[in-house]
């Protein structure tokens, strides 16, 4: 194991990577779009976004990129992210977004339930297979450790750094965790995309009405049908100004602001609001919706939610980059651990989903936005239509406000189940 540690990746610098998974996306969208019958079949098992996923995970699992140091992730998320948010809220009808009810509240507090309970639980389970899995004493102890997954999965990265602040795991400790709680979410993104594909099969089975999410869907595309016009090199660049001046502008108050709480208001830090990534996800939605009221939002005649789309499509492939498959052998016993932890959130989501006969767009999205955050919600909503993306990230911010007492609630039950 540690020489595989130390083996350096072929190929280190960014610039090539991202060459490279531009190529693969080029190649997934192309094929994705052809009319070749091998093409047609193969596309209607297997979801195009999940290939565009997937496929960037091979690279690090079989060491071709070096997916843990590379900045592709940080820039994406950082500059690409909330670019997309923008232009894909610029057209956003928020009157038909508040039509879509209370079903999606319901799933996402359902997901975050699901994530404080399944941890004790999961401790629970294996202890009683194999008490050594969730052993540990002190800094050591694998309950400690665990606090970060909650973190992440409710909250986000500001808040599985709070936990590791409060709970003190040891260092060794956090960074095995940090890849059970990656990879374990990254599997559970894999099979919702898959989903999304089987979403009417699905929306039959829990007997769900999703005329709400179609009729959005449809006011979306009817829109941008009206408004429709070959794009030019100004409207791009007008397009272009209006995505990355905004995350431009989000970047200069969320540097500002969130210092700024962090020394006069430090107790703010529970709601996630000294981190500058959450300022930054609020400040580019929230302008791109002022924007939606504006004659902006007729940009989308030129295509602004295709080059938002496509911003979101360069994360997905950094985000999947991020994923080393192998390294699930690394720590089989944890990964059970984590593994049953994600299996009570998935379980409790079908069975309220079920009784509330909610959509199949509600679980998915309700689930990411706690497993995920505004980093992933907005994909996995984007995967049913790009107008649906700012559903994702209002959600993954009611995540970043509960995510650190959710988690601090999660870390004591888990305590308890370790020393009963």
């Amino acid at each position: 194991m540690q020489e595989t540690e130390q083996v350096e990746a072929l190929i280190k610098n960014d610039a090539v990577v991202l060459g490279i998974l531009l190529a693969l996306l080029a190649a997934i969208f192309y094929t994705s779009n052809s009319s070749k019958p091998v093409f047609k079949k193969f596309y209607s098992v297997i979801p195009m976004l999940l290939l565009c996923y997937f496929l960037p995970s091979l690279l690090t699992t079989f060491n071709i990129v070096d997916g843990e140091h590379s900045q592709l992730y940080y820039m994406a998320s950082r500059y690409l992210l909330p670019a997309s948010l923008v232009l894909l809220t610029l057209s956003i009808n928020l009157k038909e977004v508040f039509k879509l009810g209370s079903k999606a509240l319901i799933m996402f507090i359902t997901g975050t339930v699901g994530v404080i309970i399944g941890g004790p639980i999961a401790i629970l389970l294996a202890s009683s297979i194999n008490p050594d899995l969730v052993g540990g004493a002190g800094p050591d102890a694998v309950w400690r450790g665990m606090t970060t997954i909650a973190g992440s999965w409710i909250g986000g990265g500001a808040n599985q750094a709070a936990m590791y602040e409060i709970f003190k795991p040891s260092d060794h400790l956090y960074s095995i965790m940090i890849t059970v709680d990656v990879l374990v979410a990254e599997v559970w993104m894999a099979a919702l995309l898959i989903g999304v594909g089987k979403s009417k099969q699905i929306d039959k089975y829990f007997k769900a009405d999703a005329s709400s999410v179609t009729q959005l869907k449809d006011h979306m595309h009817e829109f941008s049908q009206k408004i429709a016009r070959i794009p030019s090199t100004t409207d791009i660049m007008v397009i272009a100004a209006i995505g990355l001046g905004v995350t431009g502008f989000a970047h200069l108050v969320s540097d500002w602001i969130a210092p700024y709480i962090e020394v006069h208001a430090p107790a703010l830090n529970k709601f996630s609001l000294t981190s500058k990534f959450f300022w930054l996800i609020i400040l580019s939605t929230s302008i791109g919706i002022a924007l939606s009221f504006t004659k902006l939002r007729n940009y989308e005649g030129a295509g602004a939610s295709k080059i938002g789309t496509i911003f979101i499509y360069i994360l997905v492939a950094t985000i999947g980059m991020k994923m080393d498959v192998g390294k699930i052998f690394d720590n089989l016993g944890l990964f059970l651990v984590g593994g049953i932890w994600m299996a009570i959130h998935v379980v409790l989501l079908l069975i309220v989903g079920k009784l509330i006969r909610a959509p199949y767009f509600f679980l998915a999205v309700g689930s990411k936005a706690n497993i995920g955050g505004a980093a992933s919600a907005p994909v996995v909503a984007a995967a049913f239509h790009p107008s649906l993306a700012p559903v994702g990230v209002l959600l993954a911010v009611l995540g970043y406000a509960l995510g650190t007492y959710g988690a601090w609630m999660c870390g004591l039950l888990m305590q308890v189940a370790a020393h009963s």
